[in-house]
């Protein structure tokens, strides 16, 4: 498989990220089209199906991730 270079991958993350911050999700049909297209982006890039799994995928692949590290899961 093919994997996306960590800049490509933060982009993705900060872009959706903004978005989401935004609520998008509640914006103008572009703007809405726009996270989804970043969402997409971000699961093909990270092998995944899922937009949380591929943030924390991608988030494992930025300079700085420890393999070990589970701040990125949150707990009950």
């Amino acid at each position: 498989m093919l994997l996306a270079h960590p800049a490509v991958l933060k982009d993705l993350v900060e872009q959706y990220e903004t978005l989401r911050a935004l609520h998008a999700e509640k914006g103008s049909p572009g703007v809405r089209q726009r996270m989804e297209d970043v969402a997409y982006t971000l699961c093909v890039s990270t092998g995944t199906r899922d937009v949380d799994a591929a943030l924390i995928a991608a988030r494992h692949r930025l300079p700085g991730a420890r393999p070990e590290d589970d701040s990125l899961i949150a707990t009950a």
